[in-house]
């Protein structure tokens, strides 16, 4: 870059003319920075699909000294050394967050721009999104260029997500960096050199912002505040899911459905995968597989499941074909340089591929998703959308519209999943009448949040891809992206019934919960791996229908701050040394609440770690203290899940799906705990945007265990909760006096109360074993619920 020969003031920030470069720094707010460079020759860009949102007036002071400059807000200084211009961040104390390594900084080798940073004693790195590898980051090296990667392995990259955002940890300090550019981009955390980490992208500006925070919450919520934070999805979409490489004919799909309800297995969703389709051609019905979908998709909705369609980018090529005659007559496919269409390989064989980065092809591609929501279609799964074009790459010549600005492939690829997520989404938006969509994608890019959920790809029924799966979610959570996760039992291969087992318990705590199986491989239903993987199986999931009120809240949170549903350690513990060994990197938090340790399918006796706080066992009550390793049984079927104490977990009766309502007696289940915590209550319709317009049920509900206190806040919101009471279930406490709800004296009684079978040591086959062990006497008191404020006091 050079030094910098003058300053100027601009809105929001300053610009600095070097000897070779540009640099724009602007302030979005005091703890977010953007920093902006280009060639001295060249002009920003004024344009971005990522970047949701906008600076704010931050007040600042600026001091200029002969060798630098100093910006300081409420939560940060920025030092800029004059020659050469190198950036610095700092703390309000002066201690260094990160900064530019002095030797190279910015710089440009031919096309490519990058950017090298000192490594600060000690760091961490983690984050990234769908990058494989440990939690820990430090001494590897990614690549961002989305890729069809089927059955990928536990160390593949890259695979079908981009997310150039990462958080840095040092010294009891962390930041977060992106880096806007989407161009193929590659990061090196000290994989190659003990000197530098650096981000580099093949072309385009060096455009990185950097957020400041005192938690990793709290940077992850100025994160989402750049790209935007997620739509509350569908409730019927946080129910369980089941898909198949593929399900049909029509009698088949019918039959799947039925059998849960058959078998009292709840369920909300069942997949159509590419056989759904007239030779694989998208917005089309098999004729003779799917004679009459209208009439197969109302019996499937009279029994509560919801259909979700597979759709491709690629358009076969084919006379007569609609889809292909319309995008060849607005002109809305790809195209060479010299007009020439681009052609592709994929499933229907010759395909053209729409321009989503087209205004004109995104409108026209959300109307033909219209007969599909006529029949009664309300999700929508975008497949091989990278794009894929079997096992080639596009070449880089081909062109886009991008907003009628032009870009080559070279630019746009890494972008074109999100796009077509964008238009999916915005397109059934519009057309489902005020109902909220599902939109499943394969690929995206920052910002894919808000507009889709994200799965993890073609995994493989394994043990290591089941841990490698959590980790991929965790991280995805840590990239802004709440609404993810796998194919429990694996997509290729297949599962042993004890890795069933392991994965569909696990599965019931991911805030995405699908089976999903290939093509020629065994039945992966949970009723297909014998009656006591079926027994297993139908427990967790009844399981995750009952803990849908503490999910849907928790998915609130993460639509209104952006921190995800699935949690990695480090985002509580971030200085807790001990989260990031690969003993324990797995574990991870599923709201603020549970902790879940993944074992793998063998493993009888498990070592997991808890971190600071006090635990209580999910399952038996069992209580241990924090920062420490217990042993516990782990034969099949149990799986460790652990409640932090002070924890407030609300809770209903089970259902066959989110369409039955259940009792109107919602459970409220408290674990001592030595802090007063809280957690926040929410309820709408789960179905439209109706809470947008403030009908929606808000309630704060605090528990001091200190003072043994419980405050259900005044609700807030137009909407009328569908509970009438609550029971209040008290774990770890000793109930010594009657309690009172605000002066008046309640009545306290037991129950034998069992959340999950089969547990330890316990056949749910064997009719004359002794159930006990899964059984415990806990103290409640059930109260009616008003909209006023309710304070429960105890003894």
């Amino acid at each position: 870059m050079g030094s910098i020969a003058n300053a100027t003031t601009i809105e929001n920030g300053y610009l600095f003319a070097c000897e070779n470069a540009l640099v724009k720094l602007e302030l979005f707010n005091a703890g977010t920075v953007r920093v902006n460079t280009i060639r001295a020759n060249k002009e920003f860009e004024k344009f971005s699909y990522v970047v949701n949102g906008t600076p704010i007036y931050t007040p600042h002071e600026y001091f200029e000294e002969s060798d630098y400059i100093l910006i300081q807000t409420a939560k940060i200084k920025i030092r800029i050394n004059k020659n050469p211009l190198r950036v610095q961040f700092l703390t309000l104390q002066g201690q260094i967050i990160n900064q530019d390594h002095p030797s190279f900084g910015t710089s440009w080798i031919g096309s490519e721009i990058a950017s090298y940073k000192s490594i600060q004693p000690n760091e961490i790195f983690v984050g990234l999104g769908e990058k494989t590898g440990n939690l820990n980051r430090r001494g590897s090296y990614y690549t961002h260029w989305n890729t069809d990667y089927f059955a990928y392995p536990t160390n593949g990259d890259p695979l079908y997500v981009s997310t150039p955002f990462f958080i840095g940890i040092h010294g009891g300090l962390c930041y977060g960096l992106f880096y806007n550019n989407s161009y193929n981009s590659k990061m090196d955390f000290g994989a190659s050199n003990d000197r530098f980490t650096s981000f580099s992208a093949a072309d385009g500006e060096m455009d990185y912002y950097f957020f400041y925070d005192d938690t990793i919450s709290g940077i992850l919520s100025q994160y989402t505040s750049l790209t935007g934070h997620m739509h509350l999805p569908p409730l019927w979409s946080l129910g369980f899911q089941q898909c198949r490489y593929s399900y049909y004919p029509d009698k088949e799909v019918l039959n799947v459905a039925r059998t849960f309800r058959e078998k009292d297995i709840p369920a909300d969703v069942i997949y159509l995968d590419i056989h759904y389709m007239d030779k694989y051609k998208v917005f089309t019905w098999h004729p003779e597989h799917f004679a009459n979908p209208d009439e197969m998709i109302e019996q499937l909705s009279e029994i509560g499941f919801h259909t979700v369609l597979i759709l491709d980018p690629g358009v076969k090529i084919e006379s007569g074909y609609t889809i292909y005659e319309e995008g060849i007559e607005k002109n809305l496919f790809l195209k060479y340089p010299d007009g020439d269409l681009y052609r592709g390989d994929v499933w229907p064989g010759k395909c053209h591929f729409p321009d989503f980065s087209n205004p004109e092809t995104r409108l026209w591609w959300g109307e033909k998703y219209a007969p599909l929501i006529q029949s009664g279609i309300e999700g929508f799964w975008n497949d091989m959308n990278e794009p894929a074009t079997w096992g080639k790459s596009i070449p880089d010549m081909v062109e886009f519209n991008y907003e009628g600005i032009g870009a080559t492939h070279r630019k746009a690829h890494n972008l074109y999943g999100l796009l077509m997520a964008r238009s999916t989404y915005e397109g059934t938006k519009e057309r489902l009448m005020g109902k909220r969509p599902f939109v499943l994608t394969r690929s995206g890019f920052s910002g894919i949040q808000r507009y889709a959920a994200v799965w993890t790809g073609d995994n493989i029924a394994s043990d290591e891809h089941m841990f490698c799966g959590v980790r991929l979610v965790n991280s995805l959570g840590l990239a802004g992206i709440p609404f993810a996760g796998y194919d429990v039992g694996g997509f290729a291969g297949e599962a042993s019934p004890e890795l069933f087992a392991r994965w569909i318990a696990l599965g019931a705590f991911s805030p995405f919960f699908r089976c999903h199986s290939m093509i020629n491989s065994r039945d992966a239903e949970p009723w297909s791996f014998g009656e006591e993987v079926e027994e297993i199986s139908r427990n967790y999931i009844k399981l995750r229908y009952r803990l849908l009120p503490y999910i849907y809240s928790t998915f609130y949170e993460a639509s209104q701050s952006g921190v995800p549903v699935q949690r990695s350690l480090v985002l509580n513990y971030m200085n807790d040394a001990r989260i990031y060994s690969t003993d324990y990197q797995n574990e991870y938090l599923f709201g603020s609440s549970f902790l879940i340790a993944p074992i793998s399918s063998t493993q009888v006796l498990s070592k997991i770690y808890l971190p600071e706080g006090f635990w209580y066992d999910f399952f038996t009550d069992k209580a241990h203290d924090g920062n420490s390793e217990i042993i516990i049984d782990t034969p099949k079927g149990s799986l460790p899940v652990l409640v932090k104490g002070g924890s407030i977990i609300p809770m209903q009766s089970a259902v066959a799906h989110t369409g039955v309502e259940g009792d109107d007696t919602m459970e409220i289940h408290l674990y001592n705990g030595v802090l007063k915590n809280s957690f926040t209550y929410y309820e709408d319709d789960g179905s439209t945007f109706a809470y947008e317009e403030l009908q929606y049920y808000l309630r704060e509900i605090i528990l001091d265990s200190e003072i043994k206190q419980l405050s259900l806040k005044a609700k807030s919101g137009q909407y009328h909760s569908r509970f009438k009471s609550a029971r209040i279930y008290f774990h770890g406490f000793k109930m010594e006096r009657p309690i009172q709800k605000n002066g008046l004296a309640l009545t306290l009684r037991y129950t034998d109360y069992r959340f999950v079978l089969p547990l330890s040591n316990f056949d749910p086959w064997d009719k004359e074993q002794d159930a006990s062990k899964m059984i415990r006497d806990l103290p409640y008191v059930q109260i009616a619920l008003s909209d006023e404020e309710i304070i429960l006091c105890w003894r």
